[in-house]
């Protein structure tokens, strides 16, 4: 364990998602997301069959004890993937991360209806304070009397919700997997499955990109391959609830990388809102990590000694 190989790992991989998702959206006019998926999922795979090789896990990632468990989790989070880069295509990129934030909140409250898990005061209204800032970033969207607001926008907001929706709800999914299948097994067939499953939506308009749309979305499924393998291995290195708050570091690169390379220009609201998720978010951590020690420590004193 290397605590801070563990943070750099975390923040190279946000470096590199954020990346990914600013080609996805260059190519979003022309490209769409199920194509956009399929490139993502795709090139993805030799980039994580080389890592699995290097690190002698190849085996255990091409092993599963459930394959229909990779199969559902495969559905879920390609539906996560799709939505998010049909949203990317229409809301701009500091917004679609924003509500993206939602999904970590949401996984609380999805933890506790399927797993079961205990959900105390304390983290229900975190949620609540995360929830109230979605509602904030999706408000100027979702008000159509608004002179710069579109119908398209007002979906784009619903859509990215809905990623964020099917997002908290892969995360629970790998939680309960994890009880049988390796990371390794779990990262490589997600990138089978949403290959495949992308390839259902060919009768919905896949168009022949042309050079420059081919070569960013091959680049985007390579980066999405590397941030998968840097991802993984922050969490070798460090605990997760110490490296999950570097994930808000996005805010900063989608706001640079959108005012930058897309001229767009985030609103007051939309800041706000996004403040008071990330808030609530890193509370939420905080806590966790809290109670982790906790249940630790007792673990600890309950173990007979000598």
């Amino acid at each position: 364990m290397n605590p801070l190989r563990g943070i750099a790992f975390k923040i190279a991989s946000v470096c590199v998602f954020v990346a990914m998702a600013a080609l996805i959206k260059a190519t979003s006019d022309h490209v769409p997301p199920g194509q956009a998926v399929f490139f993502r999922s795709f090139f993805a795979i030799p980039v994580i069959m080389a890592w699995l090789w290097y690190r002698h896990e190849l085996s255990s990632g091409l092993r599963t004890v459930s394959p229909m468990g990779h199969v559902w989790r495969g559905v879920i989070g390609t539906s996560a993937m799709g939505l998010g880069f049909a949203g990317l295509g229409l809301l701009p990129l500091p917004e679609v991360t924003a509500i993206g934030y939602a999904a970590p909140i949401l996984v609380v409250v999805f933890a506790a209806m399927f797993l079961g898990e205990d959900v105390r005061l304390f983290r229900l209204a975190m949620v609540a304070l995360g929830m109230v800032g979605v509602v904030i970033v999706l408000s100027p969207r979702l008000s159509l009397d608004a002179a710069d607001t579109t119908h398209a926008e007002a979906l784009g907001a619903m859509i990215v919700l809905m990623s964020a929706v099917c997002a908290a709800l892969a995360q629970v999914f790998v939680r309960k997997m994890v009880a049988t299948e390796s990371t390794s097994a779990i990262v490589f067939w997600f990138s089978i499955t949403a290959t495949v499953l992308s390839l259902f939506t060919i009768p919905w308009g896949w168009v022949i990109p042309n050079l420059r749309e081919a070569g960013l979305l091959i680049l985007a499924g390579l980066l999405g391959g590397v941030g998968q393998i840097l991802l993984t291995s922050s969490y070798r290195e460090a605990d997760a609830s110490l490296i999950a708050p570097f994930e808000y570091s996005s805010m900063l690169l989608a706001l640079g990388v959108g005012y930058m390379v897309f001229n767009e220009v985030p609103s007051g609201t939309m800041l706000l809102g996004a403040a008071i998720i990330i808030v609530a978010g890193i509370a939420i951590i905080l806590r966790e990590r809290k109670l982790g020690l906790e249940r630790a420590r007792q673990r600890k004193a309950m173990t007979p000694q000598g």
